[in-house]
Order: C-alpha cells, then sequence, then structure tokens
C-alpha cells in the first residue's frame, strides 16, 4: 500500500509500505476511504512530538470500509463503513472504566500516527477495534463524518465541557483553526452571551463569523482591550486555547475573569509561563486534556440529525495520492486559506475473477 510516513523533524514522503495485518484478535483492517491531516501532525512534523519516531504512518482520523477483522471483534464485519476515533480504547483499564479512554493504560489512548501506524494510508489496522470504531449511518457523507475523529469531540470535551460554558457566557476561543472553529460551534450549544474569536488570519475570523462567532478580533490588534470593553473591564468567564504555543496561553490567562476557567486544548511543544504571581489570588480554573471522545456517538448523531454545521470546515480536497501537497497547503493556511483539508480516492481497482460456471 502506498502511506505516508514520517522520516525526521520537516521531511515526510508518500511511499509504498507494507499492507497491514490482524496482529491481535481484537484488531480490524479499514480501508480508508477519507482522512484528513490535524494541526497535530504538523506539530509532530515540527519535531514537537518526539515519541513519533522515523517510519511511523501518521495520521490518526479516517472514515473506511472494514475489510478483515479479528476474531474478537463483535461490533463491526468487514463490509461496515465506519469512522475510525483518533483515540483508541481498551475497555478494560481503570481509565477506560471511568470513559476517560485518552488515559488508556492497557495499549490504547492515543497511538494511532503517534507510537503505532496510522491513518495516512489505504489501508490501516486499528487496535480494540469494537471501542475504537463507530458504525456510520448513510445519512452522514464521508467527508463530514471524518470531523467527528478528533476535531469535534476534542473541541466539545477538553474545550466546551473543560471550560464548563454555561448559559450568557463569555466566551474567548483563541486560534480560529480547525479546532477553535469547532469549539465556536459546540459552545453555541450551551448559548453563551457571546463568543470572541482571536486569530491573525483573516480568513479564518471570517469563517468564526460565518459559523458563530459575535465578535472577532485580529491576535495584534489589542483582543485584550476589546475582551475588557465587552465585559466591563472584569475579563471572560471562559477561555480556550487552541493554538498551542506560549504566546497564546499566557494571552488567555490574561483574559480571564477573577473566578473563570483556561480551557487548553492546543498541543504545546515549548514550555509556557505561568503568571502565578497574577493569577493565584484570582481563583482561575486552568484545565488541560486530551479528548477521551465519550462524546462522539452523541456527536454522531448531532451530525446525522443536521445539528452541526460542518461544510465551511473543509476548504481543500484532495485525492488520497496527493498527500505531500495536501501537508503544503495546510501547513501554509494563512497563506492559502486552508482550514481543514480532506483526502479520499481513488481506492484500489478491485479484480473479479471470472466465474467458471459461466466458461
Amino acid at each position: 500500500m502506498k502511506a505516508l510516513v514520517f522520516h525526521e523533524p520537516g521531511r515526510i514522503a508518500w511511499q509504498d509500505m507494507p499492507d497491514p495485518v490482524v496482529e491481535d484478535p481484537a484488531d480490524a483492517i479499514v480501508r480508508v476511504d477519507a482522512v484528513t491531516i490535524c494541526g497535530t501532525d504538523l506539530h509532530i512534523l515540527k519535531g514537537d512530538v518526539p515519541e513519533v519516531t522515523p517510519g511511523r504512518v501518521l495520521g490518526h482520523e479516517a472514515v473506511g470500509t472494514v475489510v478483515e477483522t479479528g476474531g474478537d471483534v463483535r461490533t463491526v464485519r468487514p463490509g461496515d463503513r465506519v469512522l475510525v476515533s483518533c483515540i483508541t480504547a481498551c475497555g478494560r483499564c481503570r481509565f477506560c472504566r471511568e470513559s476517560r479512554y485518552g488515559q488508556c493504560r492497557g495499549g490504547g489512548g492515543w497511538i494511532l500516527g503517534h507510537t503505532v501506524d496510522g491513518t495516512q494510508a489505504e489501508y490501516v489496522r486499528v487496535p480494540f477495534a469494537d471501542l475504537s470504531v463507530h458504525p456510520l449511518p448513510e445519512a452522514i457523507d464521508d467527508f463530514d463524518a471524518v470531523l467527528l475523529a478528533d476535531i469535534f469531540p476534542t473541541s466539545y470535551e477538553v474545550g466546551v465541557l473543560n471550560g464548563a460554558v454555561h448559559p450568557a457566557d463569555t466566551v474567548v476561543v483563541v486560534g480560529a483553526g480547525p479546532i477553535g472553529l469547532a469549539a465556536v460551534i459546540t459552545a453555541g450549544l450551551y448559548s453563551p452571551g457571546r463568543i470572541i474569536a482571536v486569530d491573525l488570519a483573516e480568513s479564518r475570523l471570517s469563517a468564526a463569523r460565518a459559523l458563530g462567532a459575535d465578535a472577532t478580533v485580529n491576535a495584534g490588534e489589542g483582543p485584550e482591550q476589546l475582551v475588557a470593553d465587552l465585559t466591563d473591564g472584569l475579563g471572560a468567564d471562559v477561555v480556550m486555547e487552541a493554538v498551542g504555543v506560549p504566546e497564546a496561553f499566557e494571552m488567555c490567562t490574561r483574559m480571564v475573569r477573577p473566578g473563570g476557567r483556561v480551557a487548553n486544548i492546543g498541543v504545546h511543544g515549548k514550555p509556557a509561563t505561568l503568571h502565578l504571581e497574577d493569577l493565584w489570588i484570582k481563583d482561575v480554573t486552568i484545565t488541560t486534556g486530551l479528548v477521551d471522545t465519550s462524546s462522539t456517538p452523541m456527536l454522531l448523531r448531532m451530525m446525522a440529525a443536521g445539528r452541526l454545521p460542518s461544510a465551511a470546515l473543509l476548504t481543500h480536497r484532495f485525492e488520497l495520492g496527493e498527500m505531500e501537497e495536501a501537508y503544503d497547503v495546510f501547513g501554509r493556511g494563512s497563506e492559502t486559506g486552508a482550514i481543514k483539508v480532506a483526502l479520499g480516492g481513488p481506492q484500489h481497482t478491485v479484480v473479479s475473477l471470472p466465474d467458471a460456471s459461466a466458461a
């Protein structure tokens, strides 16, 4: 098969790799029909995730068709169309029993494209398939469904739920990339008083306005002052960091009100300064987190019912073999206007043997 392989920071290649095989009775082999690139993949490419070693197939989000299952798999079978979750779950360890699948200690958690080969390939082996893939209803398109593999559950769980968004809250989302925009959408489910989006790219701020942000501001043009002006100097009830750079996190801590919440979603590759000399007296709650994907079944039902707008998030589509070009376009999002890119097809040709009875 062909797959996108990490070689070293700054170097990836779409190349031949061995087809995956069932290694454990709980495995499923999935033909990848649609896949996307995550901001975390860009962090890997920069060298921010040293656990990813040379030779690793990247990617942790996909929609596909099951082609083979191990003997212990009960919930899916060959031919089923499925969502491949970014998180795998053993289902047996302490954390899985608490539905905290991202912290799985039984061999799961975030492993795809991290510690085992991932989804940016023609085929992928999915461990613990019963809990790690979700059958898809026909009503959901492949390219919409792939957004449920990571960005929607991540923004909802790590941003909205950890940030404890309530009705009438002032919510600030710093970073209007795919995760930040999904946070704007999912925060809106809780009827906040206002949502303010912060970013450097006007194209992303425009997308935020289209998806429900009440106000937007360029990160270089005084977002802290705008938040202060809109809250009578108090600051925001909830601030979400969706960038993954120290400056963005530190900005979030300056914009939160006393008693407010800062929900860090971004993947950080460098230390950020925590100004406890200012924060210790403010009763501020700071949360971090890796998505658990426990919300995925609920989000799937919402999408099937037409309650999750997703079309505006997908700005570019490519064929699967155009993976390197897609990385370039996505990585230069401020120049290309890319928010989320998706790839799919063409698939392997299925060769049918002649029917001997007709000969």
